[in-house]
């Protein structure tokens, strides 16, 4: 095993899937609360919203392999006062079912929760049809959307329990395979457009979400060989986003790294880039798919692949760095 192996297995100790912790959390809150129901367009097994099924038969509907009359439905339980949570796969939920979403739900504006698995290119062997790389981009232009892509396990129940008291649509996007649980402190309460700071340094700003969050943390082992401090932000809310946070260590840091598993097109490089090239501009070097499809493979293979992997944040990140000692030296 070589060094970096070897932190990585150190640094966690466990990993589990945050669709689990959606199938968890979603039978949790269905005891404490009967107004919640919840629809799915027969992948239940996959999106883990069976777990909710079993327990409670009568406020779960399977509608078929029909992604728009998914989010039909969910608009009009919405209308008659329960709270929907509608699932499927992201690749279906957020593109064959898009329209409708725009006009059914984000327009006027109805408290339907849209949560998809199977985001990114860890879906893995399914391959390129059904690895969803744009749904960042397609949820976060839309109006009145929230978007969500929780880091870990742990997270993503404190997600879900979170946005049921958040009146509005809301998208949050989780995976299919295993990811490492963060360490975190027990005190730890996600709010929505809130970044969590997960480490301080002064040399650069990595800004990450979902499982490229402990693929950041891994790179710190690297990074500090090298002599490079990082800051390490989970930016698991995309929209809207936590400004305060992004402004502060653009100023502290002077250059940044954003990390996803999305096309980099529209995504949440793009929208911290949008955000600061008004109010303060920096370097910014984005990480992510480079505005190409997925393929069928592993999903750790895809990740090495595509170069979602710690070596490459730190090969990244020690650009970034170049590139601020570089713009430095102009400036003055």
């Amino acid at each position: 095993m070589n060094g970096i192996a070897l932190n990585r297995a150190n640094r966690y100790m466990e990993s589990k899937a945050t669709r689990d912790a959606y199938g968890e959390a979603l039978v949790e809150l269905g005891m404490e609360r009967e107004d919640i129901v919840v629809l799915d367009a027969d992948l239940s097994t996959s999106t883990k919203t069976g777990k909710f099924a079993k327990k409670f038969p009568d406020r779960f509907f399977n509608v078929g392999v029909a992604e728009q009359n998914l989010i039909g439905h969910a608009a009009g339980l919405a209308l008659s006062g329960l709270l929907p949570f509608a699932s499927s796969f992201a690749m279906f939920l957020t593109g064959r079912a898009w329209e409708i979403t725009r006009n059914s739900i984000a327009y006027p504006k109805l408290n339907v929760k849209l949560v998809s698995t199977h985001g990114g290119v860890t879906v893995g062997e399914d391959g390129a049809s059904h690895q969803c790389i744009e749904d960042f981009s397609i949820m976060r232009t839309m109006p009145n959307m929230t978007v969500i892509c929780p880091s870990d396990f742990d997270e993503t129940k404190q997600v879900i329990r979170k946005i049921c008291d958040y009146n509005g649509p809301v998208y949050v996007r989780l995976g299919r395979p295993v990811f490492p649980v963060l360490n975190r402190d027990a005190d730890y309460n996600f709010e929505i457009g809130k970044a969590e700071v997960r480490n301080y340094g002064k040399d650069v700003c990595i800004v990450a979400c979902g499982v490229m969050v402990s693929e950041a943390e891994m790179a710190l082992d690297i990074l500090e060989e090298k002599g490079i401090s990082a800051t390490i932000l989970n930016m698991a809310t995309l929209k809207p986003l936590d400004k305060d946070t992004i402004l502060h260590f653009a100023k502290e840091c002077k250059v940044m790294v954003t990390c996803e598993e999305h096309t980099v097109v529209g995504g949440l490089g793009s929208a911290i880039s949008e955000f600061l090239s008004e109010v303060y501009p920096i370097p910014i070097l984005k990480l992510g798919i480079m505005d190409q499809f997925g393929q069928s493979g592993t999903w750790q293979g895809l990740l090495d692949h595509y170069g979602l992997r710690a070596d490459n944040i730190a090969k990244y990140v020690m650009k970034a760095v170049t590139l601020k000692t570089n713009a430095y030296s102009i400036s003055t």
